[in-house]
């Protein structure tokens, strides 16, 4: 037997003994037979970021056969803005791979992510979870080398203050119990994330802490390890889904916003990535980055202005990306050693010779909670992809390099001459129209899904917002709050 198999707390990887990317037809009915489960639930993300549940009583043998073989059809124009009413008709066919036992459910039941389908059998070109599948196959197609990719997930958990162990304002950074109050239902999330496959790295109180109106204000995250970029995706929409359902029961309310109010620390989605090849980790090369990850990084140099129309999609995300915050406001990279000597603090452990070039990531700190997990992952593939397709790749790297502090004084020429971020959902809008073609290289990004986001983008007519509201905070909560529940 595969001990390794068998302690995943993923109940289905251990009682079938075999990764969750080899699950087929036959062992999720052997698992819902042998288990008694009585229900199984479709899950699949529209247009609003949010997962959406179809839920079926299994009534025979042959039913689930059915339901798990064609899936179910569902009103597309319900999901996406993008699909008239009069050609609707879309189906959701279940991904073995993405099973797992619904840990809030009385009754047990059995949930599925979904892929979507035209009335033709044919992939929807312009669902999310398509897009990624097509991004990361055009970066295997020009590169030969696989796309991976994690998230961190900063989230806020708001409870009544009992005024016990008052925690040091904007000072939470890996704080314990009691000053920190939801370490144990942050743990618990880590465990339910994990039973549901989610591949977890860490977790951990962050730096945002604050008291406001007899409530506090507590930021968390978990961090997870690098999969494939799909999987990884997948891991992250189901971890929110987790977080959110457990805060409810617990009566905490729960927000991933990149804005929580003025003057404190708002939430990212930071992510990172890797380039694999056979198995290895091509991120380094003699202990430094490699060719490869410099070409990757300046890919992302030349679209970070357009990748935040995947990863900062309201207005809220643009008052996170101020500068003198730890939200990024320039176009640039840094590095940093983060090796660290095992032996030195465990004397009696022999040398250790543990690969931790396998550990190397590049990270894209500029995203947020309001990100389409899915588009972004899949703008980010593109990006790194076209790192490798465009000449002047090291140059744009080298050029974006910086090791300093861009914002003190004796370093405002470096500021200078670097290239911003957007400031507000319409200037994204602007950029993604401009660097479009890259995006729909490949057929990867389609033209109705592009033009959906610039769409949406430019509705909130938020060209001057962050200007208009400065020095104003009781509207800037106004704005905070309708957009409390994003992504």
């Amino acid at each position: 037997m595969n001990q390794e198999l068998l302690m995943n707390p993923n109940c289905l990887v251990a009682a079938l003994e075999k990764p969750a990317a080899e699950f087929t037809k036959a062992d999720i009915i052997s698992f819902i037979q042998k288990n008694n489960i009585r229900m199984v639930n479709f899950m699949y993300p529209a247009a609003d970021g949010r997962l959406k549940t179809l839920n079926f009583v299994i009534n025979n043998a042959a039913y689930l056969d059915a339901i798990l073989t064609c899936g179910e059809r569902v009103d597309g124009s319900s999901l996406f803005p993008f699909i008239e009413a009069g050609s609707s008709d879309l189906y959701v066919v279940p991904r073995f791979r993405t099973a797992f036992v619904d840990p809030f459910a009385e009754i047990p039941t059995l949930s599925m992510l979904c892929s979507f389908f035209n009335k033709d059998g044919e992939p929807l070109e312009s669902s999310p979870e398509h897009t990624l599948h097509k991004a990361c196959k055009a970066f295997t197609d020009v590169t030969g080398m696989e796309f991976q990719a994690m998230g961190e997930l900063e989230y806020y958990v708001i409870s009544p203050d009992t005024g016990m162990f008052q925690a040091t304002d904007q000072r939470g950074y890996h704080e314990s119990a009691p000053y920190a109050k939801f370490n144990d239902f942050r743990t618990q999330c880590m465990s339910y994330i994990a039973q549901t496959g989610g591949q977890i790295k860490y977790g951990h109180s962050e730096v945002g802490n604050f008291t406001l109106d007899g409530m506090i204000y507590e930021q968390n995250e978990i961090e997870f390890l690098p999969v494939r970029a799909e999987d990884a995706a997948d891991q992250l929409m189901i971890a929110k889904w987790v977080i959110r359902n457990l805060g409810y029961r617990y009566g905490y309310n729960v927000t991933f916003a990149p804005k929580i109010t003025a003057g404190k620390a708002g939430s990212g989605l930071h992510v990172h990535m890797r380039i694999v090849k056979d198995g290895q980790n091509q991120m380094l090369k003699d202990g430094v980055l490699s060719e490869t990850a410099r070409k990757a990084i300046a890919g992302m140099m030349e679209l970070a202005p357009s990748i935040t129309a995947f990863g900062n999609t309201n207005p809220t995300s643009y008052f996170r990306l101020v500068p003198h915050q730890e939200a990024p406001t320039n176009v640039c990279w840094g590095d940093r050693n983060r090796s660290v000597l095992c032996t030195l603090a465990n004397p009696l452990e022999n040398e250790s010779h543990f690969d931790t070039s396998q550990k190397q990531t590049v990270e894209m700190r500029s995203p947020d909670g309001s990100a389409d997990l899915y588009q972004l992952l899949a703008g980010l593939a593109v990006a790194c992809r076209h790192g490798f397709e465009i000449e002047n790749a090291l140059d744009i790297a080298k050029r974006t390099y910086v090791n300093v502090n861009i914002h003190q004084k004796e370093n405002e020429d470096k500021l200078k001459a670097l290239a911003q971020l957007p400031d507000s959902c319409a200037a994204s809008a602007e950029c993604l129209q401009k660097q479009r073609a890259v995006f729909e290289q490949y057929h990867v990004f389609s033209p109705a899904m592009i033009d959906g986001i610039i769409c949406k983008l430019r509705s909130y007519e938020d060209k001057t917002l962050r200007a208009d509201l400065d020095g104003k905070p009781e509207e800037m909560l106004e704005l905070v709050h309708k957009y409390f529940h994003c992504g």
